[in-house]
């Protein structure tokens, strides 16, 4: 049926679709919030004057 190369081959596909997967899932809850987090803060601080002490 599979010899053992096949088999390897197998499981480093399998390994690199889980990875990918779970990065993908990753990056598409965590880049809307950081963007979104992003636009708040410049509408927030957009009119005002920071001071900075010396």
């Amino acid at each position: 049926m599979f010899e053992f190369d096949q088999y390897l081959g197998f499981l480093a596909f399998l390994t690199i679709l889980t990875i990918g997967f779970w990065l993908m899932i990753f990056l598409v809850s965590i880049i809307p919030f950081w963007i979104g987090g992003s636009i708040m803060e410049i509408l927030k601080y957009r009119g005002k004057e920071i001071k900075h002490k010396p």
